[in-house]
């Protein structure tokens, strides 16, 4: 029963953010490739592993928090791959600058959490 509920809760909330709420990058090009500054530093990559720039807006007036996840279906691994997850981003923030996903830096918002990814590490 709790599982129905959730997902009856979460169809409800998906249909309120379909309306206004956008999501724009300054390093990410729809149709495009990743630029190598994006792409992660080990795994036999040699990109530079800097997290994208996010800008959004429209979120619902009742917005709690947001996450942001990147999960790639398509890897080799037969369940895909987490490449970043960050939670409990502060419903007033509209933006995530470039390195955000950086847990040596302090450029996350305060209070959002890393979560560890399938590399093993936060971030």
């Amino acid at each position: 029963m709790r599982i129905a509920t959730f997902i009856s809760c979460l169809l409800i909330t998906s249909q309120t953010w379909a309306g206004d709420f956008k999501i724009t990058s300054t390093d990410i090009v729809a149709g495009k490739p990743l630029q190598n500054k994006n792409v992660y530093q080990g795994f036999g990559c040699n990109g530079q592993n800097i997290s994208p720039q996010l800008n959004w807006q429209g979120a619902p007036a009742n917005t709690k928090s947001f996450a942001v996840t990147v999960y790639d279906p398509d890897a080799p691994t037969g369940s895909g791959w987490w490449h970043w997850v960050m939670v409990n981003i502060p419903a007033n923030t509209t933006r995530l600058d470039a390195n955000a996903g950086d847990v040596k830096t302090s450029i996350a918002p305060q209070g959002s959490k890393q979560i560890r990814t399938d590399y093993g590490t936060p971030g």
